[in-house]
């Protein structure tokens, strides 16, 4: 079965299908000119993943609540340990980006691993749930209180919504929509590097990009984004199963799970705050 998803794709061309070989059958000789019976064999370096050793959906949503389960705890622990207060305030910010910075390299190294590495997943997850902590506490207390419990409703139904449509097969993952998920995603990105670099030479505010209406509609396309991804990675979980793809790879789905919630969190955080301080 052929895949759309790069990473099987990578993932084939690290484990190549099966070679199939014909080879006679013992003490039939041949008839005639005729050629001789064959019958399957495999070769011993291209034996197939078994049952025992091939990703499943448990494996992935067991390894998914892993690495979600120390992101959630880590956050938990740093917004009571680390307080955003007048006192301390410089000192959890700067733990909470150092964390996010840490988080961000262990990401990438991750992302240019040959194989995942469970190790690296879940250090990710305890750093990047630091900083989710950090920013959590100091949005709530500062900014807009209760939008926490606002952010992961909003996470946790998008989630939702996402599955249940692409199980319904309402949204279709093909080579078209990874094409153009891929293509808004960095003009998204792109905008947003420019956002913080003019943020840093005016009051703060940027292009505009994370306050006021312009603001609301720019996180209501990133939410959109990380949906879309939502839906890339469940792709990955389907052809992973169906392939047969190795235990350890489920890992990897789990990795691409965590970073999609992580996003949409991040921007259901800041939607909520924006749309509790707007005033047209």
């Amino acid at each position: 079965m052929k895949s759309s998803n790069p990473v099987l794709k990578q993932w084939a061309r690290r484990n190549p299908a099966p070679v199939v070989t014909a080879v006679p059958i013992a003490g039939r000789p041949p008839a005639g000119n005729a050629p001789d019976a064959p019958v399957l064999s495999l070769r011993k370096d291209a034996v197939p993943q078994t049952a025992g050793t091939a990703m499943t959906l448990d494996d992935v949503v067991i390894r998914t609540a892993l690495a979600l389960g120390v992101a959630v705890l880590a956050a938990v622990l740093s917004w009571a340990l680390l307080p955003v207060d007048s006192q301390s305030m410089g000192r959890s910010y700067g733990i909470a980006f150092g964390a996010a910075l840490v988080a961000l390299v262990l990401a990438l190294v991750q992302s240019f691993k040959r194989k995942p590495v469970p190790s690296l997943i879940l250090a990710y997850a305890a750093f990047e749930g630091i900083f989710l902590g950090v920013i959590s506490s100091a949005t709530s207390n500062y900014f807009s209180y209760g939008v926490v419990v606002q952010a992961v409703a909003g996470t946790m139904a998008v989630f939702a919504g996402v599955l249940i449509a692409y199980k319904l097969r309402w949204i279709r993952v093909t080579r078209r929509f990874y094409g153009f998920v891929l293509a808004a995603t960095v003009g998204f990105l792109i905008l947003l590097a420019g956002n913080l670099l003019f943020s840093l030479f005016d009051d703060g505010d940027g292009l505009g990009l994370r306050s006021g209406g312009l603001g609301i509609l720019f996180g209501v396309i990133g939410i959109a984004l990380g949906a879309c991804f939502l839906a890339l990675n469940f792709k990955e979980v389907e052809d992973g199963v169906a392939n047969g793809a190795p235990r350890e790879e489920s890992w990897l789905a789990a990795f691409g799970l965590v970073l999609t919630l992580v996003w949409i969190y991040i921007e259901m955080l800041n939607l909520f705050t924006l749309i509790g301080d707007w005033d047209p």
